[in-house]
């Protein structure tokens, strides 16, 4: 069942977007060669507990960090590691739901790790372009289908990357996956029809090579390309209202001008 959010409740998530974009601005100064991805965790943890803020992955269908730290060819869901330090030139993707007094959120965001090539820099901007994108189509009387064929349309027809099929964007709130599912892949013109109050999550999975994964690894979670090629993903929370969809995860008050 698709639910309609309440002012009240569209502000209670907008708060836990803030406490969440602030996560993700603070780990800017975090990222770097030689820490570990479980000191991301940590620092999560942390920055969650200052500011009263449940990190919802944690205990989710068993699932047991706060995190999914996922690098390189890993498309996500890969747990965050004491063992595995960063290398210069990593691509990071950092992704984790949280709730606010029950106001949820949920952001991923993708971190270059010391100075990193121009693959990597055209990745990302690939991938972060898409997300606005589609955030471009979540408005009242467009599909779902606008979203993801916008998405789609730019990374395979226009930049030649592949557009991961096997995860998708959901609605959220009041649980962290609720309907309708929200493809980065579709048709124009198709699927559930968007109404004023929807929140939904919007994020693109991006792979440099073919847009395929790998079966699940052995640990139960992790997801990597199944070329081995670099994936990268950017999500954000929002709204959809009569005068245009609103980020609730904003990082960036002035590159997000229109949207917040």
């Amino acid at each position: 069942m698709i639910t309609i959010q309440s002012p009240r409740e569209i502000e209670g998530m907008r708060k836990a977007g803030a406490v969440l974009a602030g996560m993700h601005i603070a780990l800017r100064d975090i990222i770097k060669p030689g820490i570990s991805s479980w000191d991301i965790e940590k620092f999560a943890l942390r920055y969650f507990e200052e500011n009263n803020a449940k990190p919802e992955e944690k205990g989710f269908e068993g699932y047991d960090f706060a995190t999914c730290v996922s690098i390189n060819e890993e498309v996500c869901h890969a747990f965050p590691r004491k063992g595995l330090l960063l290398k210069n030139g990593d691509l990071v993707k950092v992704d984790t739901v949280i709730s606010v007094d029950g106001y949820m959120s949920d952001s991923c965001w993708a971190f270059a790790v010391g100075d990193v090539s121009d693959e990597v820099k055209k990745l990302m901007d690939v991938t972060k372009k898409s997300l606005y994108l589609g955030i471009d189509q979540a408005v009242v009387g467009n599909r779902i289908g606008d979203i993801g064929y916008a998405i789609q349309h730019y990374v395979e027809d226009e930049m030649g990357y592949g557009d991961v099929r096997e995860y998708v964007g959901h609605g959220i709130q009041p649980t962290m996956h609720e309907d309708p599912m929200v493809p980065a892949y579709g048709e124009a013109g198709k699927g559930v029809r968007l109404r004023e109050g929807m929140t939904i999550t919007i994020e693109p999975m991006v792979n440099i090579g073919d847009w395929r994964c790998a079966p699940v690894a052995d640990d139960g979670w992790t997801v990597r390309t199944a070329d081995g090629s670099l994936s990268c993903q950017y999500e954000h929370t929002l709204v959809i209202t009569k005068d245009g969809p609103k980020i609730l995860t904003s990082q960036d008050p002035e590159f997000d001008k229109k949207y917040l």
